[in-house]
């Protein structure tokens, strides 16, 4: 079997690299329901990493109900659809999942900011600029300003007037307002991480307001790039202390899930 060459993503476990690929083997068809994934010795083989590797990947693609396994046979590819909102809970207090539940808001935002920038009037304009001033006083009194943050964003996701897209977000703003108070926690405490959200903020606001779409979609997804980044640079102490207490309540909801 031809080797698989693992990308060098900081940040990005083997075997979450490992399962990645599996993943995308599986919804592509290539592993097809019922077929059995190759040995535990071919994927270490493909793959050139250990076992132990290989087994996390494997528990991941389980923990998922993408496979599971056969006694004495081995691992078989379920008839199990995929679902984006299909998270491991277990994972949910780690820097990874709040950063892949962050690449889930790029994938929306930076959109929902280049559909905005089309249909923005002057009146529109006036009121996000509003809603970043008042993040700016949240900020400036010493909150996080979890609540002006969601609340600037959505305004922008109105102003794409589109009823399905506002359907989607709603559905998924249990998670994303969970990473959201995660990611903020994180950048209040780093004063240049404010200043860089406040400038990105900036950035996003003026080309939706100057009807630049293509200016638009680039800024937003700047804006969640940087927002990994800055997840990436948070010490150890956090995870430890706010940032696995902030994920917390994701887990419970996520638990409480059935999708």
């Amino acid at each position: 079997m031809l080797s698989t060459p693992l990308s060098n993503a900081q940040g990005v476990p083997l075997s979450q690299q490992v399962a990645d690929v599996l993943i995308l083997e599986i919804r592509a068809g290539r592993l097809a329901v019922g077929s059995k994934l190759p040995t535990e010795a071919a994927l270490v083989a493909q793959f050139e990493v250990s076992r132990t590797v290989v087994r996390e990947a494997v528990s991941r693609l389980k923990s998922l109900g993408l496979v599971d396994s056969r006694q004495g046979s081995g691992v078989y590819v379920k008839a199990v659809g995929f679902s984006p909102l299909n998270f491991d809970a277990k994972y949910a207090v780690s820097k990874q999942a709040v950063i892949q539940m962050v690449e889930v808001r790029r994938a929306l935002e930076a959109e929902v900011a280049a559909m905005a920038a089309r249909h923005c009037t002057p009146a529109d304009a006036k009121h996000i600029q509003s809603l970043m001033t008042s993040l700016d006083s949240a900020v400036q009194a010493g909150g996080d300003g979890v609540a002006e943050d969601v609340r600037f964003h959505s305004a922008i996701a109105e102003l794409a007037n589109n009823p399905f897209l506002m359907g989607t977000l709603d559905y998924l703003g249990q998670f994303l307002h969970g990473a959201t108070r995660v990611t903020r926690a994180n950048e209040a405490r780093r004063e240049d991480f404010t200043r860089a959200v406040r400038a990105e903020h900036d950035q996003i606001y003026r080309a939706i307001a100057a009807g630049d779409a293509a200016l638009a979609r680039q800024a937003a997804t700047q804006h969640m790039n940087n927002a990994i980044g800055r997840i990436e640079q948070a010490d150890p102490a956090f995870w430890q202390q706010a940032g696995e207490e902030l994920a917390r309540p994701l887990v419970s909801g996520l638990s409480a899930k059935k999708f």
